[in-house]
C-alpha cells in the first residue's frame, strides 16, 4: 500500500497493528502485522467508510486505551499481552452479549465499542484473508491457477 496513514495518527496505528495482530497472532505463518492489515484498515475508513463510520472507529479505538488506563495505569500498546488480551476478551465478550441479543429477536443499541470491536474483527480478517501474506502463506492458494483444461474427459462412477 505504501501510501502513509490517512486517517489514524501513529499511537492509533500501533494500537490498531497490536488489536490485529492479537487477532490473528504469528505462528508457523505470518500474522496480522506481516500482512500489514493496519495499512488496509486506514485504506478503509479514508476511502470506504463515512465519517459516522470512521468516528464510530475512532472513538472505540479510544475506548480501548480508557479502558487499558483505568485497569492498567497505562495506554493499550504499553500493556502486556496478557494484559491486552484481557481487554479484548471484555471486548468480545461485549459484542457476543449484543449478538446473542439480536439472535433472540431484541433490539439492543450497539455500544460504540461493540461497534468497535465488531468492525475491528471484521476489517481484520478481510485484510488478513486479502493479503498477499494471508492469500498464499494461510490459504495456500494462487492467483493464476496453474493450467485450466476446459475438455477434460468425465469419469463415469466412483466418487
Amino acid at each position: 500500500m505504501g501510501r502513509g496513514l490517512q486517517v489514524l495518527g501513529p499511537h492509533q496505528n500501533d494500537t490498531v497493528a497490536t488489536i490485529a495482530e492479537l487477532i490473528i497472532p504469528a505462528t508457523d505463518t505470518p500474522g496480522a502485522r506481516a500482512a500489514k492489515v493496519n495499512e488496509f484498515i486506514d485504506l478503509v475508513l479514508a476511502e470506504w467508510y463515512d465519517a459516522a463510520d470512521q468516528t464510530r472507529f475512532l472513538d472505540g479505538l479510544a475506548d480501548v486505551d480508557a479502558r487499558s488506563r483505568t485497569l492498567f495505569t497505562r495506554d493499550f500498546t504499553a500493556c502486556t499481552p496478557e494484559q491486552q488480551t484481557q481487554i479484548l476478551t471484555a471486548l468480545d465478550a461485549e459484542l457476543a452479549e449484543l449478538r446473542e441479543g439480536e439472535s433472540r429477536g431484541d433490539t439492543p443499541e450497539a455500544t460504540t465499542p461493540q461497534r468497535f470491536f465488531g468492525m475491528m474483527k471484521r476489517l481484520t480478517l478481510v485484510g488478513y484473508y486479502t493479503s498477499e501474506v494471508g492469500f498464499t502463506e494461510e490459504l495456500h492458494d494462487a492467483i493464476i491457477p496453474g493450467r485450466y483444461d476446459g475438455c477434460a474427459a468425465l469419469q463415469r462412477g466412483g466418487s
